[in-house]
């Protein structure tokens, strides 16, 4: 190769780098979608990953709909607010200096994707993908115990029940101190409230111990309080706690 080819291969690279890092920095990597959370009753972020200093004049956020076309949230243009749905009026607030929208009081309805375009006059427009998950916390859960007498070769049989309601998304019972080989679960409902779309978990099981045991359970991430079962006074008379 000679000389004047090795330096025009190399200022083709130089061009295809700067080109790179000149795209990179007027939009940020809008290749792959962004994802954030937020709970029923907060509050969440969308932040549109532009180079804020490149100047923009325009920008909307939009939500994407699965066999709805997109519905407008909230935005601006040159500077001036858009009208927003009553939905959408008293909870949401843009900020223009940082190409970011506050969403307040979260709804299990405002799960799922979004679309933020930004326009400037020196570059071309920005569209980047933001998928919001919402869940809902559980209420701390209720354990209850009811025991049987002793049998001096099988020991204790307790029924101990586990529940929760106004989570989201549906949520399994997790038991605490208990030996899983000594658990039998008799019942195990759940059920989706049609209005809230939240759940409400519960689970009964049958548990043989031949010695005192403290028992809690959790579901979602919430815990309930811990109880004593198969406990005996003097070694006689069975408490449950």
């Amino acid at each position: 190769m000679s000389l004047k080819q090795r330096c025009y291969y190399r200022y083709r690279l130089a061009l295809v780098f700067l080109t790179l890092v000149l795209v990179s920095a007027s939009h940020g990597d809008n290749s792959q979608p962004k994802n954030i959370s937020a709970v029923v009753g907060r509050s969440v972020t969308f932040r549109c990953p532009w180079n804020l200093s490149i100047p923009v004049y325009r920008l909307y956020i939009q939500k994407l709909g699965k066999l709805q076309k997109p519905l407008f949230i909230n935005g601006f243009n040159n500077g001036k607010k858009l009208a927003v749905s009553p939905e959408y009026q008293d909870r949401t607030e843009v900020n223009q200096a940082e190409l970011s929208m506050e969403m307040t009081n979260i709804k299990l309805s405002d799960e799922g994707s979004y679309e933020c375009f930004v326009f400037s006059s020196t570059s071309s427009p920005g569209i980047f993908q933001i998928n919001l998950k919402v869940t809902a916390e559980f209420s701390t859960p209720s354990v209850e115990a009811e025991c049987g007498e002793h049998n001096p070769e099988k020991g204790w049989s307790c029924q101990v029940s586990c529940g929760a309601g106004g989570g989201y998304p549906r949520s399994d019972v997790i038991w605490a101190g208990l030996n899983q080989s000594m658990m039998i679960v008799l019942d195990d409902s759940s059920s989706e409230d049609p209005a809230s779309k939240t759940w409400s978990v519960n689970q009964t099981i049958k548990y043989t111990c031949e010695r005192p045991d403290n028992v809690s359970c959790e579901i979602g991430g919430a815990v309930s309080q811990t109880i004593t079962i198969c406990k005996s006074a003097m070694g006689f008379d069975l408490f449950c706690l």
